[in-house]
């Protein structure tokens, strides 16, 4: 296979181009735009034979989107930040609706402040639209993922629309080698987009969306949506295999573990952190610090049963991550306590908040807190269990 130097937002088109998708609208965002362009290049060089449709909002690139799948085209978009909130009323349209849309949410920091740099605050804020959500960590996962999502996204067991999110600029703008992909292996892999249950056919006539009222089917819907999701589960390991099978690259499925057979504490992270703090992990095994690595690569559907095995006879968990929900703590942070209430004995959890606004979180830096949780919890010091770490002021 060839190799080559390509931006996450590049690795991100070849794999639009790789699963032959037939309905590609969008809006231009920095730091997506450049994932579109590519696109646009690939369908003037008639290397991907796609619709292209630019429109004036992002609100409409998802409801064409939304049009399209419903008619049974493989359809894709991109966004970040601002864009995906516009977005946000359609998000829950297509999940509603069981489409299998795939979209890259290229992360941006929220505004305001505005910041072209990226935190993951802006896909963590649709964690409850039932969209799949996961999280790359560098070019080649971006490219791998936009093939392995669809597949995940049109199992009839699942039919929910897919997020593959990484963080704008530190990813969708920086060179990283890649090993490209054979079409006829994509071919097999994916296969052609057949679906059985397309909405829109003019020799099925049926009611699309429909208002329900009074004690209706409401919650039913709700509840297929839940199963959908748990079901998801078993699809990623599934497709995971399936990947390593023909390509011989495996991601680990729902997250990427090691060392945590004996360790007494593991650092948890998603998105490009995950790059550092791998090193840092083996680094200190290397000195026979008895310390773990977790990556969280899908929040939605989130593996709390693989976490709570994991995790269980652990002392500690540093669960570092580039976001905030203001007023609690992060993200991951407050699911991963909610999933491990029950345990007994449970680890102390540990939130580190870093890099917001796309801030650098370097090598030192995650080997001080990985050493600090290990202080912590040898020597049973009571801890505020919410850090926010790398503040101007703050000492």
């Amino acid at each position: 296979m060839d190799r080559g130097m390509v931006t996450g937002n590049y690795a991100a088109a070849h794999g639009v181009k790789y699963a032959r998708a037939e309905v590609i609208p969008v809006y231009p965002i920095t730091p997506q735009t450049s994932l579109m362009e590519k696109i646009i290049e690939f369908i003037n060089s008639g290397e991907l034979d796609a619709e292209f449709v630019p429109v004036e909002s992002e609100h409409t690139a998802m409801a064409v989107a939304i049009a399209a799948e419903a008619m049974g085209a493989r359809s894709f978009t991109a966004s970040s930040a601002q864009g995906l909130v516009y977005m946000h009323e359609m998000l829950f349209v297509a999940s509603g609706m069981r489409l299998p849309i795939v979209m890259c949410i290229v992360n941006r920091s929220l505004g305001a402040p505005n910041s072209l740099l990226g935190d993951l605050q802006d896909s963590l804020d649709i964690r409850d639209a039932s969209w799949i959500q996961l999280y790359a960590e560098n070019a080649q996962e971006i490219m791998d993922m936009v093939i392995q999502a669809y597949k995940i996204a049109e199992d009839k067991r699942v039919l929910l629309p897919v997020a593959i999110c990484y963080e704008g600029i530190i990813i969708s703008h920086c060179m990283e080698p890649v090993t490209f992909l054979d079409q006829q292996k994509v071919d097999q892999f994916l296969s052609d987009y057949c679906p059985d249950h397309v909405l829109l056919d003019p020799e099925r006539p049926t009611h699309v969306q429909a208002i329900l009222t009074d004690d209706a089917y409401y919650m039913e819907y709700k509840y297929q949506q839940q199963v959908a999701m748990e079901n998801a589960k078993l699809v990623i390991q599934e497709v995971d295999q399936n990947f390593e099978n023909i390509f011989g690259r495996r991601y680990g499925g729902l997250l990427e573990a090691f060392g945590t057979e004996d360790a007494e504490v593991v650092l948890l992270t998603l998105g490009s952190i995950s790059s550092t703090a791998r090193r840092v992990v083996r680094d200190l095994r290397e000195k026979g610090i008895l310390i773990g690595f977790v990556k969280l690569r899908f929040f939605r559907p989130f593996p709390r049963e693989v976490l709570q095995s994991l995790l269980a006879r652990l002392k500690g968990v540093a669960v570092i991550e580039r976001d905030a929900s203001i007023g609690s703590g992060g993200v991951i942070y407050t699911e991963l306590s909610s999933a491990l209430y029950m345990n007994e004995p449970k680890p102390k959890i540990i939130n580190y908040i870093v890099g917001l606004g796309g801030r650098e979180v370097t090598y030192e830096a995650l080997k001080v807190l990985a050493e600090k949780t290990l202080w912590m919890v040898k020597t049973e010091t009571t801890v505020q269990p919410i850090q926010w770490i790398g503040v101007r002021g703050l000492s």
